[in-house]
């Protein structure tokens, strides 16, 4: 009787964790971040926040009951993570309708025409940023200043410039380390804070949800690139949605390569596209299309850059 070997698609967990224990694991790692968007944007955050993942969680349902009709896959978390991040790369002042026409791309266009989980090709929520900020760019590039929402309204008390326009000599003043770092700036809701996506990153990495070799690879690309180029460094790591990117986008279990060597050629060319769209490129900020750009790549790169098979005999000579 012949056996045969069935394989799922990607995700691939290689641990005693499941696909949806370490959704969650991304979810918790979001909560610093989450709580710093409160912190300095105020009720408008969580409005959006709420939003985009009740939307998301709608879609999915409403796809996967009148037109997919597949397995149930709603509680695996992926949807609530794919809101998540959808949010976080959103101002918080964003009205709500376009909040959700963000939703219905993330979701429905970006990850189940696919088929679901494990076979889209892009990152969801970054498709839905992206389609939101070329559709309406002027609502999407209106930011509010870090620390100056009322935090028990929805009305900001100033908008602003991100700190990436006057790196590109579009206007503004620039900002100390420490309020780049800390988070007292203009930008996206859950972007700002760099502090509190780096205790995220350190909680993945305690929890193995990911593995150093992309994120560290994207911020020793920018740096160098940025010495390269003559910019700062420092501003332009913290500035804008790198970190955000880096670390909680460009990772995503099923856009990214699946070995070592292939996860750092990945974010070395993601910030060297980052650097080169900021530095050239229309928009100041450019890790989103970085990102998207290098997931197409990324079947080119499973393909010349395998990871050792289980049990291959190496040959010398």
């Amino acid at each position: 009787m012949s056996r045969k070997l069935f394989v799922s698609p990607s995700p691939h967990v290689h641990s005693g964790d499941s696909v949806s224990s370490n959704m969650y694991g991304v979810i918790i790692a979001l909560i610093p971040a989450f709580v710093a968007s409160i912190y300095f944007f105020g009720l408008g955050a969580l409005t959006v926040t709420f939003t985009a993942v009740a939307a998301c969680l709608l879609f999915e349902f409403l796809v996967q009951k009148y037109l997919i009709k597949g397995e149930f896959t709603l509680n695996d978390g992926s949807a609530l993570l794919t809101g998540l991040l959808l949010s976080f790369n959103l101002p918080s002042n964003l009205p709500l309708w376009i909040v959700i026409i963000g939703a219905f791309v993330s979701i429905v266009i970006a990850k189940m025409s696919f088929g679901g989980l494990g076979n889209n090709l892009f990152n969801p929520a970054l498709v839905g940023r992206v389609f939101l900020l070329i559709s309406f760019p002027a609502q999407m590039t209106t930011w509010p200043v870090g620390g100056t929402a009322d935090r028990f309204t929805t009305v900001d008390v100033a908008t602003g410039a991100t700190h990436l326009m006057p790196l590109k000599g579009m206007g503004g003043d620039l900002l100390t380390y420490a309020d780049l770092f800390f988070g007292k700036m203009g930008g996206s809701l859950g972007e700002v804070s760099a502090f509190a996506l780096l205790i995220g990153f350190a909680f993945m990495l305690w929890r193995k949800i990911i593995t150093w070799h992309i994120p560290v690879s994207i911020f020793a690309s920018v740096a160098i690139f940025a010495l390269l180029l003559k910019a700062d460094p420092i501003a332009h790591l913290f500035s804008g949605g790198l970190m955000l990117g880096a670390i909680f986008m460009a990772t995503d279990y099923v856009s990214s390569p699946m070995s070592k060597s292939g996860m750092i050629l990945y974010g070395v060319l993601i910030g060297f596209l980052t650097l080169l769209i900021r530095k050239y490129g229309a928009y100041p900020e450019g890790v989103s299309f970085a990102i998207l750009l290098m997931n197409s790549v990324t079947p080119i790169i499973n393909m010349y850059m395998k990871p050792k098979r289980f049990g291959e005999v190496v040959k010398n000579g």
